[in-house]
């Protein structure tokens, strides 16, 4: 585990080793103690008040300050004064001692697990049973954010990761008792102190190592039902993923573990982060099974709140946002009515006028709609283009074949003389027209020529500027250094 420093951001690498434990005396951990507690008030605690508060005459105090120091069990700084604060592993020891004085923990096994703000042993209990123990250590490199992405300091503007990770454990503990009472599947709480959480061992194995299942839409459905059924009692797990399920290698049971992080369906972000964790189901279950289901769940039309566990443990945002939950809930919910109804109403008017219809016009539409759906684009292009050119002749229904009607001889219809002296005026106006049109052509040209040298003018752009290149910048260099050099030269 990594303790990080205050001030300059130094971190130092401590070895849990609770060997060590059985060796310390009383003095030592009362010395721990009081570093602890002035840690309250000081981020590095001045030496003479570790020995005022640990009881101890200064020469005792001084050689158990030694002692813990060697043990890396506290960190010195003397930057500005000379003193002292906690590590993470001066803090491990004061929880495992707490446990053991409480009759809860008797041995101290291997470790099992690691995440990016905690870690797991398995501990053995006074009546002979294995259990886990849960270590919480925020402030590691790979998850610095927590400030910002967990709201465990509240109004505070600042803390101590030793503080943080406190918070962090009391709330899993809070979380895990009342669903654990309510019956979800989650290890049993034993016990919490400090940063470190006591459960029970679960026998099951977590869900990504698991390569194949036989019936993955059981498990699949199993799963959206635990998401929902915790959506009912008010909460959102915000982290649901195959890294924080275990799943029973026969039964297939599955076991939530991971609460810090969890949140009220009353938050503002609570749809999204509902909606995030059947995505991470979803996606895990196509990617890893090739299992794709057809439905998931959804927030506003499945969860209906049965036992508000966020406002009886207070969890994020259980207070701040119910009255935009509430109206945005029900916006959503007739929303999503009135289009079932529409779409209900168009089906019945549809099957109405079906209904209504004649033997003939049901198969009329039944050919249409046949014909509509063969239709290919290059075939909708001619029909349009058909019903457009009607100067073409008018298109008329005659049995099943359609029938073109157009005037071939139009001299036949009228008297031949007519026609002919017709056609002579018109040809003596036209000759009348072209005279006239020679007389004013050169008029009109020339207007015309000026007006277009006009706009030619306009919009005739102004100098374009040169291209500034590389080169162009050197050839006026090489030009400038000619010219002073022949002017050095003719001098």
């Amino acid at each position: 585990p990594i303790s990080p420093s205050c001030g300059d951001g130094r971190q130092i690498m401590v070895k849990f080793d609770p060997s060590v434990l059985r060796y310390m005396s009383k003095d030592e951990f009362r010395v721990l103690t009081a570093v602890e507690m002035g840690m309250k008030n000081h981020e590095i605690v001045p030496t003479e008040l570790i020995c005022r508060i640990a009881g101890l005459k200064k020469g005792g105090a001084s050689k158990m300050i030694t002692l813990l120091h060697k043990n890396k069990l506290i960190f010195h700084d003397a930057k500005k004064y000379d003193g002292y604060r906690l590590t993470y592993l001066g803090y491990d020891f004061l929880a495992l001692k707490a446990f053991s004085a409480r009759g809860k923990i008797k041995a101290v096994g291997r470790q099992i697990g690691v995440g990016k703000e905690s870690d797991i042993f398995v501990v053995q209990l006074t009546d002979g049973k294995e259990a886990v123990l849960k270590i919480h250590r925020l402030g590691r490199v790979s998850f610095r954010a927590v400030k910002n992405k967990r709201d465990y300091l509240l109004h505070r503007k600042s803390a101590s990761w030793l503080y943080m990770s406190r918070l962090a454990a009391l709330r899993e503990y809070a979380y895990m008792n009342a669903l654990h009472k309510h019956g979800f599947p989650t290890p049993t709480p034993i016990d919490v102190n400090r940063h470190c959480i006591v459960m029970s061992k679960v026998n099951s194995i977590p869900f990504s190592q698991v390569r194949s299942l036989g019936d993955p839409g059981l498990v699949y459905t199993r799963m959206m039902n635990l998401i929902v059924r915790l959506a009912e009692h008010g909460l959102i797990h915000c982290d649901f993923n195959e890294f924080n399920t275990m799943i029973h290698e026969t039964t297939h049971k599955i076991t939530m573990i991971d609460f810090p992080q969890m949140v009220s369906t009353k938050h503002k972000d609570a749809e999204e982060y509902f909606n995030r964790d059947v995505e991470c189901v979803r996606v895990y279950f196509g990617r890893r099974f090739k299992f794709h289901a057809e439905k998931w769940p959804k927030f506003f039309t499945d969860v209906k709140t049965e036992v508000s566990l966020d406002t009886e443990l207070e969890a994020s945002g259980y207070k701040n946002h119910e009255a935009e939950y509430q109206a945005y809930r029900s916006v959503i919910l007739r929303s999503e009515e009135k289009e079932i109804k529409e779409e209900e109403t168009g089906k019945e008017v549809m099957a109405e006028e079906k209904e209504e219809l004649p033997e003939e016009g049901k198969e009329l539409l039944a050919k249409k709609e046949v014909s509509s759906a063969s239709k290919t684009p290059m075939d909708a292009k001619k029909s349009t283009n058909l019903k457009n050119s009607e100067n073409f002749g008018k298109v008329e229904e005659g049995g099943d074949e359609k029938v073109i009607e157009t005037s071939e001889d139009p001299l036949e219809e009228k008297g031949g003389s007519q026609v002919a002296t017709r056609d002579e005026k018109n040809t003596n106006q036209d000759e009348d027209e072209d005279e006239d049109e020679d007389e004013d052509g050169a008029s009109t040209r020339a207007v015309a020529d000026t007006k277009n040298e006009d706009e030619k003018k306009k919009r005739r752009p102004g100098r374009r500027k040169k291209r500034i290149t590389r080169e162009s910048i050197r050839a006026k260099v090489k030009k400038g250094l000619k010219g002073r050099a022949g002017g050095r030269t003719r001098n």
